[in-house]
């Protein structure tokens, strides 16, 4: 059995989800093929994988929001943009990410994982027709190119089949099989800090914000707190690079961890425990010829500062406009490089934040914990002290100065206080409509997800 597609998209994950989405909204019919059967609603999280990624960022909100794959993702998200840091004993500071009022979108909703990739895929299967619902347990075994497109190998518990395409999206994740199967780079780190991660379902008095903790009373190592639907607790627990990984997934040991910190006057429940290490690694190029990688399968970073799953997102915003116009010939192939550059140099910026994030959490040498516990004592009495410590320099989107795409600008965007290659900004406006009324609207809701021009002043003309 052999079919065609304009796209195969390996991997149902957030990103994969996110891209036929994508697609399906500029009329690219796309075929999904994931390896794994699919998670039911109702079982446990610890059955679902746990958690996984949790906090996802405004410029993510934005995205599914064109995509019209929001509303479930805020009505159950829980949203929040302060963050508070404590050193010891002591509250250092807080900060919030935004201060500025009439946004759409708060800063950043906590959500787990498989949560987002229901309402991703309920929306999905909402709008596609049957011949583009997710295929699972189809795992793709070989991936060939050809001159004007591609072969995609595909086995299922009980046939084996070919799919041609003129694309195909990597999407399948950090061990991503295409890129192994492919012989492509992944160069990077890898970290020897060890973390447990635990979700913890109890009924707290804390607020929704994001609570971290340098060397606390109640522990020996970093800490880290966030809200989660249905009344579960993210826990981040520093163990150090000797931790013994049986011995720390002990639950009576977690247990022991986790009363430390809450105290014993509340009731808790462990939901899943996990104890990671972390990568932190980028492909050179994304694009190799007619094979496109997005999200992990093309980056990963540590967990501080919530740019892995993010990133992967504004791949898919950054790529799906670009491969409908390669696709509806209205633009040359030649635009994908446009991809290739400015994601590469997002994943590049993301691994330099992150991996400043970790040396600062967790030095690696004397000199650095040194160094940093000095900024830590300073910041308790003095503010200037304060930019300078780094819990996680949370996600933002990214700015393209240098893109390919833009034109050399004449001093108009000065004058709009907006740099070339900047993200557009959700801000309040207010519109008028012909019969002159005005109502409060916000900027991004007046973008198509196509070209748009905007221009400031009086003249209509």
């Amino acid at each position: 059995m052999n079919q065609t597609t304009p796209v195969v998209i390996i991997g149902a994950g957030p990103i994969g989800l996110t891209a036929a989405l994508d697609l399906h909204a500029h009329h690219i019919p796309a075929i999904i093929l994931d390896a794994k059967a699919l998670a039911s609603p109702d079982q446990n999280a610890s059955a679902r994988g746990g958690s996984r990624a949790i906090c996802f960022s405004k410029r993510s909100l934005e995205i599914w929001d064109r995509l019209n794959a929001v509303t479930d993702i805020r009505a159950k998200g829980v949203t929040w943009n302060t963050g508070r840091v404590y050193y010891k004993d002591k509250a250092l500071y807080h900060f919030n990410l935004l201060p500025e009022a009439g946004h759409k979108h708060p800063a950043f909703v906590n959500l787990q994982q498989y949560y987002l990739e229901e309402y991703l895929l309920n929306a999905h299967t909402q709008r596609c027709p049957p011949a583009q619902q997710v295929r699972w347990q189809h795992r793709v075994t070989h991936v060939r190119q050809t001159e004007h497109g591609a072969i995609v190998e595909v086995e299922t518990p009980n046939d084996h089949y070919q799919i041609h395409c003129q694309y195909v999206l990597a999407c399948d994740g950090a061990h991503s099989p295409t890129r192994k199967q492919l012989g492509l780079d992944f160069g990077g780190m890898l970290f020897e800090e060890r973390f447990l991660i635990t979700d913890v379902k109890m009924k707290a008095p804390f607020p929704a914000e994001r609570w971290f903790w340098f060397d606390p009373p109640f522990h020996n190592g970093n800490a880290l707190l966030h809200m989660q639907p249905d009344n579960v607790w993210r826990i981040d627990l520093q163990l150090g690079p000797e931790a013994d990984i049986n011995e720390e997934k002990k639950p009576e040991r977690v247990m022991s961890r986790i009363r430390a910190m809450l105290g014993p006057q509340v009731d808790f429940d462990l939901e899943w425990v996990s104890i990671y290490t972390f990568h932190s690694r980028r492909m050179a190029q994304f694009v190799h010829g007619r094979v496109i990688f997005a999200g992990d399968s093309a980056h990963l970073v540590s967990p501080f500062g919530a740019r892995g799953a993010n990133s992967g997102v504004q791949d898919i915003d950054n790529l799906g406009w670009k491969l409908a116009l390669v696709l509806q010939n209205h633009a040359p192939a030649s635009l994908l490089d446009s991809y290739n550059s400015e994601r590469t140099l997002a994943a590049a910026q993301n691994l330099f934040f992150t991996e400043s994030s970790t040396e600062f959490i967790a030095p690696n040498s004397p000199a650095k914990r040194a160094l940093r516990d000095a900024v830590l004592e300073l910041a308790q009495d003095y503010a200037f002290a304060r930019p300078l410590i780094n819990s996680g320099r949370l996600s933002t989107p990214t700015s393209y100065p240098n893109s390919p795409l833009n034109t050399p600008d004449d001093g108009t965007f000065t004058r709009a206080k907006v740099n070339l290659g900047d993200p557009a900004s959700d801000v309040p406006i207010s519109t008028c409509n012909s019969d002159g009324q005005t109502s409060d609207d916000q900027f991004l809701a007046q973008l198509g997800g196509q070209f748009d021009v905007v221009f400031y002043g009086n003249d209509t003309a």
